[in-house]
């Protein structure tokens, strides 16, 4: 017997609003395959991939200055890869899966200490303290730079590797 599964709730809103309207509940939404998964994995690779390089904007009101903390997952051919083996792809996946488990409510200092292959990341909780944008690389500030305060981004490539950024201030 499977244990039931709690609904984001975004899904469980869109079911009640689908029900209020009279319309049929949306296709329920698959969870994301593992790097091993064939086509299916390498659907949510190309997916992880597209998101992690998307272009981001930067807002007009942004402080001079925020305070982040990081996840960093490298892989092969990356800039200071530290002897990463594991592919591109792999790697998108799995900063998406510590993206995925710290917005499941798991402790970031935790996610930071399992995933993240920056060192000393563990014993300073992934913390970057207080940076401004010419201190990091374009795509991390602009990723950086948009997120409100506690807010956590998606899945961000530098030449470095995958980053998940928190924003602390």
């Amino acid at each position: 017997m499977r244990p039931l599964e709690r609904p984001a709730p975004l899904a469980l809103l869109l079911t009640t609003l689908a029900a209020a309207c009279g319309a049929p509940p949306p296709e329920p939404r698959t969870p994301a395959a593992a790097p091993g998964d064939g086509a299916a994995g390498a659907t949510s690779a190309a997916a992880c991939l597209a998101a992690a390089g998307a272009k981001r904007q930067a807002r007009a009101d942004e402080p001079a200055r925020i305070g982040v903390k990081q996840i960093l997952v490298r892989h092969a051919g990356a800039e200071r890869a530290g002897g990463a083996t594991r592919t591109r792809e792999e790697a998108c996946l799995r900063a998406m899966e510590a993206r995925d488990k710290i917005r499941g409510g798991a402790d970031l200092d935790a996610v930071v200490a399992e995933y993240s292959e920056e060192a000393g990341a563990a014993s300073r909780g992934g913390s970057l303290g207080t940076i401004e944008r010419g201190d990091v690389l374009p795509p991390f500030a602009d990723a950086a730079f948009e997120l409100d305060l506690h807010q956590l981004s998606d899945v961000v490539e530098t030449r470095y590797g995958f980053h998940v950024i928190f924003r602390t201030e």
